[in-house]
């Protein structure tokens, strides 16, 4: 099965073509693909370009859990630089077909930056969602074990919890982002982003991935998290995010448009061997 491998910040997908999948990618190969001892080792599986129904290419996302995303930003960009690297794109703006909804995408610099329309952010908890009766979900109370934290909720396709707090550290997040995420708040779980507003420009995250753990980067949360900072009037509509991997540009329009741009970088590619199917043990 060929495959081909970039990272965007250092979140890593593996891209494969629908005509190169000698089966079906069920959870069980997904696990086996995306595991960093037993596999190539990713952070997710981009599965396309596939026919699309209403954009001009279809994309399917996979957490290495086996779980299905909406939406990610991250992969998009990604996704974007595969279709630039198979000259399937130009440089003019190209639109592709989401479960969380249709992005529009151009590749510049060459296929080192890429830059996508995310669609609209909402904080409405039924469109989230966020369980209990119809609101926006701004600045609510969360208890997961010895602490409570005010969190707002958002979605630009897939979920997003976000916390802003003074300080935030990789282990704030390791510590309470699996719970977050599985919180019964969230009946389809939730990406968790720890959010320190650095300045009216500028905001650092944390994050916890839904169907991935602990993340270097991701181009939805950075969109969530920057939407949730101006919301709150904490920052002005063009914030720059910064997380462990590097840095993404975000533009919130007058209705929560989201634009983001970052950088793609390609690994390698290359051939699984059937051996990895084979003889993998895990679950």
């Amino acid at each position: 099965m060929k495959f081909y491998k970039y990272h965007a910040l250092g979140n890593d997908y593996l891209v494969i073509h629908p005509q190169d999948l000698p089966f079906p990618l069920t959870p069980v190969e997904i696990k086996v693909i995306c595991d960093r001892h037993f596999g190539i080792g990713a952070d997710g599986i981009l599965l396309g370009p596939l026919p699309a129904k209403t954009g001009e290419f279809a994309l399917r996302i996979f957490n290495p859990d086996g779980s299905e995303a909406e939406k990610s930003g991250n992969g998009l960009r990604i996704f974007s630089r595969y279709l630039w690297d198979l000259r399937l794109v130009s440089e003019e703006s190209f639109t592709i077909q989401t479960v969380g909804g249709i992005v529009r995408s151009i590749v510049k610099d060459a296929g080192k930056i890429v830059q996508v329309e995310m669609g609209k952010v909402s904080f409405w908890s039924d469109e989230i969602p966020v369980a209990g009766d119809r609101r926006e979900v701004i600045e609510e109370s969360i208890c997961v074990d010895d602490k409570t934290f005010a969190f707002c909720a958002a979605t630009i396709g897939n979920p997003h919890c976000v916390i802003p707090l003074p300080e935030i550290t990789p282990t704030l997040v390791q510590k309470y982002g699996s719970k977050l995420e599985i919180h019964p708040s969230f009946p389809n779980r939730t990406n968790v982003q720890f959010m320190k507003v650095l300045n009216r420009n500028q905001i650092q995250i944390e994050i916890w991935e839904r169907g991935a753990g602990y993340t270097l980067a991701s181009g939805s949360s950075s969109s969530a998290a920057a939407a949730v900072a101006h919301r709150l009037g904490l920052c002005d509509a063009e914030i720059t995010v910064k997380m462990p991997g590097g840095l993404i540009d975000i533009q919130i329009k007058n209705d929560f448009t989201i634009l983001m741009t970052g950088s793609v970088t390609k690994i390698c590619e290359g051939k699984l061997s059937e051996e990895l199917f084979m003889y993998y043990q895990g679950n």
